[in-house]
């Protein structure tokens, strides 16, 4: 009898539309992008437009993080629920309403509440998104597939970029009246629009989760997918896997992260939560929301500022792909162990450069030529290393590092964790700037990269190249 091929054996699988389909799931992390990077061009008309002080505009910017942490949290339990697929559709529509309210908002009040709501549609994206392509992926490829979520947050940060450099551009400013007689800011926001239709009409033709479906005791719909998506003979063989791996005669809760003796979190649990909140210690977001204050506390000007964050732009998107490349070849694991200590050293380069410069009468930064060069290559260097492995790779780790059991109420209690955490440090560097400077700042955060290599030398598991069962099996 000739051996039956695989889902996760070349030829086995339709790849073709295993790819349209991820990528469909993927345009979620677009928006995820689009919708955080969209605030940096708007932040000075806001203030103009809602007569808001410092800290009124602060919370504008930092409201939408509130609502990522909540709709982490829902996320994965509502799409044990109701499906992936049901949940994801609901996300595009709140993203439309997010986008059209946030432009649309007369007073702070209404915009702090339509951003909100964009966050809710930000915190679920940012799990579901990689949830579903695990689910749907072969083993082999899983991790480059899953990878295309941190791209397209990437091209979507760089889209809103260049969206709102170019509405500036051509209506003069940021609060200059525009097309239809709006602010360019409202316009700004209303661009996200585009793709929030396009995400949406693209989830109307992808198939629902056939992990879930088998969950959910619709086994029969189940096949059906997988047959669509690899051999038609290995449907069966599959299915089987799945049901293994699930308890009979219950929907999965958000208690199944507790162990049943101990009634203590899973250690598998633990180890999610802690790289979730180290991934935003390490101060990514630092660089991406403050681009422009960072590098003009050091010394820069506002053009060259706003020059640097669009270099900067670029190199993120640049090494997201080498790590697509990279993930199922050199696996999870080593990539986390090369970052933690690439991102420690940029930072302790910054922090040592930063922290060695002198002061003028105002108290500003004074970098020399060849100093100013050597901490925008830092700079460069931290984003290639979180780029090509932390960015990416801990949203393929998250999104099959859980037993089938428990996948997503774990992924519920990361999600909450992980944006609180990026709320914690996007709303503690401008205090840490002005208490400690900016060498402190970012020796601390180098502090945290190098806690990040011990935490995954210690207790991170390589899951390269293994189905979900068979981890959910251990």
């Amino acid at each position: 009898m000739a051996k039956q091929q695989s889902l996760d054996t070349p030829g086995g699988e339709n790849l073709g539309r295993v790819i349209l389909i991820s990528t469909s799931a993927a345009i979620g992390g677009f928006l995820f992008g689009f919708d955080s990077g969209v605030i940096n061009g708007t932040v000075d008309a806001l203030r103009g437009a809602f007569n808001s002080d410092a800290v009124g505009t602060g919370f504008n910017v930092a409201s939408m993080l509130l609502g990522c942490a909540i709709g982490a949290f829902f996320a994965g339990t509502l799409a044990d629920k109701f499906g992936r697929k049901a949940v994801l559709i609901v996300t595009a529509l709140t993203f439309i309403v997010s986008a059209w309210g946030s432009g649309a908002a007369g007073t702070s009040l209404e915009f702090v509440f339509y951003r909100v709501l964009g966050g809710l549609a930000v915190g679920a994206a940012s799990i579901l998104g990689p949830a579903y392509i695990s689910e749907i992926a072969p083993s082999r490829i899983r991790g480059r597939l899953t990878s295309l979520q941190q791209l397209m947050i990437v091209l979507g940060l760089f889209a809103a970029f260049l969206s709102n450099y170019f509405l500036a551009d051509i209506a003069g400013g940021s609060s200059t009246e525009f097309w239809g007689g709006f602010q360019t800011w409202q316009w700004m926001f209303w661009m996200e629009i585009i793709p929030a239709v396009i995400f949406f009409f693209s989830l109307l033709f992808i198939p629902e989760s056939p992990r879930y479906l088998v969950a959910a005791g619709r086994p029969d719909e189940a096949r059906k997918v997988l047959a669509s998506i690899s051999h038609p003979n290995d449907a069966e063989t599959k299915v089987a896997e799945i049901q293994a791996t699930l308890e009979k005669d219950r929907k999965p809760r958000l208690s199944d992260i507790l162990n049943k003796v101990t009634g203590k979190l899973h250690p598998i649990v633990w180890i999610g939560l802690v790289l979730s909140v180290l991934q935003q210690f390490t101060g990514i977001n630092v660089v991406m929301y403050y681009g422009a204050t960072l590098w003009q506390a050091a010394g820069f000007t506002e053009s060259d500022a706003l020059l640097q964050n669009v270099i900067i732009g670029a190199v993120n998107i640049s090494f997201t792909f080498l790590a697509i490349a990279l993930v199922d070849k050199i696996g999870r694991k080593s990539l986390l162990l090369i970052g933690a200590l690439g991102q420690a050293v940029m930072l302790g380069l910054m922090a040592l450069i930063f922290g060695s410069a002198e002061l003028d009468a105002a108290g500003n930064l004074i970098l020399s030529d060849n100093m100013g060069i050597y901490a925008l290559l830092a700079a460069n260097g931290y984003i290639a290393f979180f780029a090509t492995t932390w960015g990416p790779v801990l949203w393929v780790m998250l999104g099959e590092m859980f037993p089938n059991q428990l996948r997503g109420a774990a992924l519920a209690v990361c999600g909450i964790l992980h944006w609180t955490s990026n709320f914690a440090i996007t709303m503690s560097f401008p205090i840490l700037l002005a208490s400690i400077g900016l060498g402190w700042s970012y020796g601390i955060y180098a502090t945290f990269g190098l806690i990040a290599y011990f935490v995954v030398k210690k207790f991170v598991t390589e899951t390269k190249g293994r189905t979900l069962e068979q981890m959910s099996n251990e």
